[in-house]
């Protein structure tokens, strides 16, 4: 499976942005998908994750902010940033893994998103 990450981009604090992952084929057979991202000098963190029933996860600095959510019939899914913050400035990657996976086995190239104060 290969994953397209796009919709990154420069906004300023307070706004929005919509990142869209595109999977080469049926992510319904992935039981997770899920948007991480990495800052400059710091770990890559998992931001949300969204499995094949629809239940989310959220880290808790974006919880009220973000929706992940995720359409099978165009093999895509949506990170929903709003509310924008200087710190959620990072690479965003969208991620997937099969039922039974315990870590994610395929990841897109990454879109990068700049929040400014």
């Amino acid at each position: 499976v290969q994953l397209q990450a796009s919709g990154g981009g420069l906004v300023q604090a307070g706004g929005s942005l919509r990142l869209s992952c595109a999977a080469s084929e049926s992510i319904f057979r992935l039981n997770a998908m899920g948007w991480y991202r990495q800052a400059p000098g710091k770990l890559r963190e998992l931001v949300a994750s969204i499995n094949t029933g629809g239940s989310t996860n959220y880290r808790d600095s974006v919880k009220g902010r973000f929706t992940i959510s995720r359409d099978n019939a165009k093999n895509t899914v949506y990170l929903q940033m709003n509310s924008l913050r200087p710190d959620d400035t990072a690479v965003y990657y969208c991620a997937g893994r099969r039922l039974g996976r315990s870590s994610y086995e395929y990841w897109g190239q990454g879109t990068l998103v700049t929040v400014s104060s």
